[in-house]
């Protein structure tokens, strides 16, 4: 597993009933509890937790008044459970959301119950396949401007990390603002890392302080949001005065403007910002993390990067992928896979526990803060053989088949799952398809640390060396 130099977040959730005591408590430190641990070797920790103490676990953090206190819950059986079983008993309520909701809106992302089921009905016909595979010549455009930006790099050498940030985040601008693209970038990558930062650090703050004081961190958060808010606006603003002239348009925000469910309702201006937000924050991180985990994880392994290659090189040879090479390219689809499996772009998710109940026969009680993980079960030794070895023909059809549905679950699950998966995934694998034919690649970098914001990230550079043919 790669090196850590990271702060995961400690979930800070409200009071919650006195735990049963017959779950394993991490020893910790008096007084402190795993706050240290979790906030120093956060991924590590959780991840003994498993090993040590099994599949439910009570860690307790903080000192006493202050203490947070949650379960973390890592068997797919129990994540079942959480996500899609008892679905409507586990809430997005904590600190964390209502910081995520505050400053990027209450999109698909954060919104609940009747708000979010009329966004899901209004915004669910724009990403049928039929629909996102249109956006297969957009994609393949940006893949190909970012292979003729490495070949003219000197020395060839890259950071996998920054290169596929910027390309997810242009393609995704793309699909979202048609032609509105530069300005929109330029911002969004200036500030998404700010407020990334200040949602993480209010929403596991022990105290949060009010926001209209005065201090450093809010003063950014502030002119984050504000500079987010406003390109969006103006375009959303511009759009409007457009919508009915160019009938032909089919950007994603003009389709999000027209859309209607049975009722004539649509998304008036704040709504579609905030859905603009959404999409443009998990549409770009988590296909960035996977692109660049696979280059990284390819870099380092010479047999599966000559297949990848040799793949790639004999469905693309000579010309622009499209929607269709998604099947035809299925070794470097496992290979995304693989690397979403080990680097998962939402690495922990939170719920609070409405009612009480049971999850591997241990007593959850009513209010509970729940952390699912997808780093720790994606790497559950019960699951996985040698769960830390890179291995794409783990998710070759048969093996799938046997494994559980939520052994591995990187867009989430149940009502709550991803509604790009599929745009995620025809990204990652036309971009990752377009550079491997271009490109050999070596690591220049051998081990990465990791960060986990709002996603995780890598917390160092992501080097790797690309030489043109090969």
């Amino acid at each position: 597993m790669a090196t850590e130099a990271v702060s995961v977040p400690v979930p800070a959730g409200v009071p919650v009933p006195a735990p049963t005591s017959a779950i394993p408590v991490p020893a910790g430190i008096p007084l402190l509890g795993s706050l240290f641990d979790l906030t120093r070797r956060p991924l590590r920790s959780y991840l003994a937790a498993r090993r040590d103490h099994g599949d439910v676990v009570h860690f307790q953090a903080g000192p006493p008044g202050l203490r947070a206190d949650f379960y973390g819950v890592f068997s797919p059986e129990g994540v079942h459970q959480v996500l899609a079983g008892e679905a409507a008993n586990f809430r997005k309520e904590d600190a964390f959301y209502d910081e995520l909701r505050t400053n990027v809106g209450n999109g698909l992302l954060t919104s609940q119950d009747a708000e979010y089921q009329r966004q899901r009905r209004l915004v669910q016909p724009l990403f049928t396949r039929r629909r996102v595979d249109g956006y297969a010549d957009a994609i393949a455009r940006e893949a190909q401007s970012l292979a003729d930006r490495w070949r003219a790099v000197p020395g060839g050498v890259v950071d996998a990390a920054e290169e596929t940030s910027r390309f997810a985040l242009r393609t995704v601008a793309r699909v979202l603002f048609g032609t509105d693209v530069e300005e929109a970038v330029a911002v969004v990558h200036r500030s998404f890392p700010v407020l990334g930062e200040y949602v993480k650090e209010r929403g596991y703050a022990p105290i949060r302080l009010p926001r209209t004081w005065p201090t450093p961190s809010n003063r950014r958060g502030a002119e984050a949001r504000r500079a987010l808010y406003e390109v969006c606006d103006r375009i959303i603003a511009e759009r409007a005065t457009r919508d009915g002239v160019d009938e032909a348009a089919d950007d994603l925000l003009t389709l999000l403007g027209r859309a209607r469910d049975e009722h004539g309702d649509r998304l008036d201006p704040d709504e579609l910002r905030d859905q603009v937000l959404v999409f443009l924050l998990a549409g770009h991180e988590t296909t960035a993390t996977a692109l660049a985990f696979a280059l990284h994880l390819l870099a380092k392994h010479p047999e599966q990067r000559r297949l990848a290659r040799e793949e790639a090189r004999t469905v693309l040879a000579g010309r622009a992928p499209t929607a269709a090479d998604l099947d035809a390219l299925p070794y470097i689809t496992r290979v995304l896979k693989e690397a979403m499996r080990l680097y998962p772009a939402a690495a922990l998710g939170g719920r609070r526990a409405v009612a009480e109940t049971v999850i591997g026969g241990y007593v959850i009680p009513a209010g509970a803060q729940v952390v699912v993980a997808p780093l720790v079960t994606h790497r559950h030794p019960d699951h996985w053989v040698d769960p830390e070895r890179f291995d794409p023909d783990r998710f070759l059809p048969e093996a799938e088949k046997t494994r559980h549905r939520y052994a591995w679950f990187p867009f989430g699950g149940g009502p709550r799952a991803c509604i790009g998966q599929h745009f995620s995934m025809l990204e990652a694998v036309l971009a990752l398809g377009v550079l491997l034919r271009d490109f050999e690649i070596e690591a220049v970098d051998q081990r990465v640390a990791l960060a986990q914001g709002i996603t995780l990230r890598a917390a160092s550079p992501m080097r790797i060396r690309v030489t043109a043919g090969g």
